[in-house]
C-alpha cells in the first residue's frame, strides 16, 4: 500500500481531535473523505502534510515514515496540498506562483518534471489569459486551478485535496472532477476531504467517513450510494 496511516492522533491546544485514524491509499486511487463539519477532516490533511505535528501514531509514504519530517521534507517525499480556502498569495501573479511551486525541492530534482508550468497550462486553460494578473484578481474558481496548479508543480505522488469545490459553481466543479479523474489515470493517489457528495462520488473508487476523529466507515462508492440508511446515520444527508 502506498499510503498507511496507522493509529493516528493529533489535535490542538484545546485539545485532541484525531483518535487514531487507519487509513490506507493506493497509486492511481481516490478516496473521498467525508463527515461532517468538524469531525477532523482537515486536521488530518494538516497531520499528513506536517502542518500539525502528530502526538502518536504513524504515516507511512511508499514505506517511509513521515511522521517527524517538516512539511518541506514531506513535500520532497511526492506529497501535496491543496488546502482549504486556497490559500493563494492575492499580490503575487499566476506566473509567480507556477515559478514557486516548480521551485519545490521535489520538482528541482526531477530531470524530467511531469508537469511543467507549459504543460500546467494546457492542463487547467482558464490560467493561461491570466499569467500576468495578480492571484487576488482570478475568479474563484480560477484561484481554485491556481492552487491546484501550484500543488501539482511540485510532482507530487500523492495529492491532497481539502475541499475544493467549496464555493464554487457547479461547472468548475466538474471541472475539478474531470482533472482528478486524469490524475489519477497518471498513477497520483488522491485523498479528497470533500463536503459535495456529487463530486467525491464521481472520483472516488472508495469512500472513508469520519466521525468525532476517527474512521466510521470505509468501503467502496457503489456499496455506500446503495446503502443510503448509512450514509443519513453517518452525515445526515441521503446519499
Amino acid at each position: 500500500m502506498f499510503l498507511e496511516v496507522r493509529g493516528l492522533r493529533s489535535g490542538y491546544r484545546e485539545g485532541t481531535v484525531l483518535h487514531g485514524v487507519d487509513l490506507d491509499l493506493d497509486r492511481g486511487r481516490t478516496l473521498g473523505l467525508l463527515g461532517r463539519n468538524g469531525a477532523g477532516k482537515s486536521t488530518l490533511v494538516m497531520t499528513i502534510m506536517g502542518l500539525l505535528p502528530a502526538t502518536a501514531g504513524s504515516v507511512r509514504l511508499a514505506g517511509v515514515e513521515l511522521i517527524g519530517r517538516r512539511p518541506h521534507e514531506i513535500a520532497r517525499a511526492g506529497v501535496a496540498v491543496v488546502p482549504q480556502g486556497r490559500r493563494i498569495w492575492p499580490g503575487l501573479t499566476v506566473d509567480e506562483h507556477l515559478a514557486l511551486g516548480a521551485r519545490g525541492p521535489r520538482a528541482a530534482a526531477a530531470a524530467s518534471p511531469r508537469w511543467t508550468a507549459a504543460s500546467i497550462v494546457e492542463l487547467l486553460p482558464q490560467l493561461a489569459g491570466r499569467r500576468r494578473q495578480p492571484a487576488g484578481l482570478l475568479s474563484g474558481g480560477e484561484q481554485q486551478m491556481l492552487a491546484v496548479a501550484r500543488a501539482l508543480l511540485t510532482q507530487p505522488a500523492l495529492l491532497l485535496l481539502d475541499e475544493p469545490s467549496e464555493g464554487l459553481a457547479p461547472l468548475v466543479v466538474d471541472q475539478i472532477g474531470e482533472l482528478v479523474r486524469g490524475l489519477v489515470g497518471e498513477g497520483v493517489a488522491v485523498l479528497l476531504v470533500e463536503q459535495d457528495l456529487h463530486l467525491a462520488f464521481g472520483v472516488a473508487q472508495e469512500i472513508a467517513v469520519m466521525v468525532r476523529g476517527a474512521i466510521a466507515h470505509r468501503g467502496d462508492t457503489a456499496s455506500f450510494r446503495r446503502d443510503p440508511a448509512t450514509a443519513r446515520r453517518l452525515l445526515g444527508v441521503d446519499a
